[in-house]
């Protein structure tokens, strides 16, 4: 199966996986670790810490409209680059009291 049919939680692995370590490790982007692809985007989907939301491992628990969230997140940060992960890291680490606003 190709990367583009795939869909729901596997689609998110392969983005946060495979797909962003990858274009990431090209371009020399300070965040390289398929864990904070996952993070980010699931924080995002979220609004916050994600494991407030859900149980882990997120994979299992992940469906519905968050599901739908995280994809969308990883997608468009595949497409925008560095400038969106950028901007999506620091409202995470907010989120988790490890930044100053």
């Amino acid at each position: 199966m190709k990367p583009l049919e795939l869909d729901g939680v596997a689609r998110f692995k392969y983005l946060t996986e495979v797909a962003l370590p990858q274009r990431a490790r090209e371009e020399r982007w300070p965040l390289r670790l398929d864990h904070c692809f996952k993070r980010v985007c699931l924080d995002y989907a979220f609004g916050g810490e994600w494991y407030g939301f859900i149980a882990k491992p997120a994979e299992r628990n992940l469906h519905g409209e968050a599901l739908l969230r995280a994809v969308a997140c990883a997608e468009a940060i595949l497409q925008a680059g560095w400038p969106l992960l950028e901007t999506l890291n620091r409202q995470s680490l907010l989120y988790r009291g490890k930044l100053k606003r």
